[in-house]
């Protein structure tokens, strides 16, 4: 009797036992599940940051655009020469000059404009950039620009007395000028490749000017007219370089343009375009006398087509 009892004791207590371990396996098992869903939505959420983040760049990309252009440095020298020709009929003594009307000087093959010291002007100032641009390339400079952050002469009066009596600083300015046009133009190309981005930030139909750009600049002898322009008048971007509301830089040349050929038809659609644009900045200048330049400006754009 009493080896029975014990013999049910036992068995109670093995079942006992087993039914303890079944449940506390169970809630293990839902506790590992419910930590491994965890795990999951964690990670899940991770990759849906990292997917977020990836966009992010994505759409910055696409918002910039900096054109990677070709062209041959022999064909670069070329499109110095015809600046040249173009701001200074390729004399070198008027590679540093001071035009009548203007309140500031215009030094090199691009006339890059150089104010004097609180001068607050309508255009942009591109000296300034054109002399770092020297001294990321460890360019020995002139005196005179090391000597002066802004251009130096009281007045064109004063700046015309001293050149003509040949005072040293300015005949060294020149020299200088004169065996550095291959980094001038240089520094012109790469303003165009800057010049699409900035303009597509303000454009109105983006697709548009992108479309004219990359027309003219995939068309033979295209990125001649390109690279003059933006130098000549700019991107078009700035509202201190309008009259009426109206600006007179590449962007507007481009927005103006409609056409889908390449070729010839795209340098002559630019041209016309960039004649259109000039004669619209003339009529909207008023009393400023702008009347006297025109002419040239016009047989300037005449050299896009050719």
């Amino acid at each position: 009797m009493k080896s029975k009892k014990i013999k049910t004791i036992i068995l109670l207590g093995a079942l006992i036992a087993s039914l303890t371990s079944f449940g506390f396996s169970k809630r293990l098992s839902k506790t590992k599940k419910e930590n491994t869903n965890k795990v999951v939505k964690k990670s899940s959420t991770l990759n849906q940051n990292k997917n977020i983040s990836t966009n992010e760049n994505d759409n910055s990309q696409n918002l910039s655009e900096r054109p990677k252009l070709s062209i041959s440095k022999e064909e670069l020298n070329r499109v110095a020469k015809r600046i040249f020709q173009n701001e200074a009929a390729g004399k070198k003594n008027d590679l540093v000059v001071w035009n009548s009307g203007e309140n500031f000087p215009s030094l090199g093959i691009g006339h890059f404009i150089w104010y004097k010291k609180g001068e607050k002007g309508k255009f942009e100032e591109s000296f300034p950039p054109l002399v770092e641009f020297y001294k990321s390339k460890n360019i020995e400079l002139p005196k005179i620009i090391k000597d002066n952050k802004f251009a130096p002469w009281k007045s064109r009066e004063e700046f015309l007395k001293l050149k003509q009596n040949n005072n040293p600083e300015i005949t060294e300015l020149i020299n200088f000028l004169y065996n550095t046009q291959d980094t001038q133009i240089e520094f012109i190309f790469n303003r165009l490749e800057d010049s699409l981005e900035k303009m597509l930030k303000v454009a109105k139909n983006k697709e548009n000017v992108k479309k004219q750009f990359y027309r003219v600049a995939n068309s033979p002898n295209g990125l001649y007219p390109l690279i003059d322009y933006v130098n000549f008048k700019g991107e078009g971007i700035l509202p201190s370089e309008t009259y009426n509301g109206q600006g007179w830089g590449l962007l507007q040349v481009l927005e103006n343009m409609k056409g889908s050929q390449t070729g010839r038809a795209a340098l002559e659609e630019f041209s016309q375009s960039a004649k259109s644009v000039l004669e619209r900045r003339v009529k909207n200048s008023g009393a400023k006398n702008e009347q006297r330049w025109l002419r040239g400006w016009l047989n300037r754009c005449e050299t896009y087509n050719n």
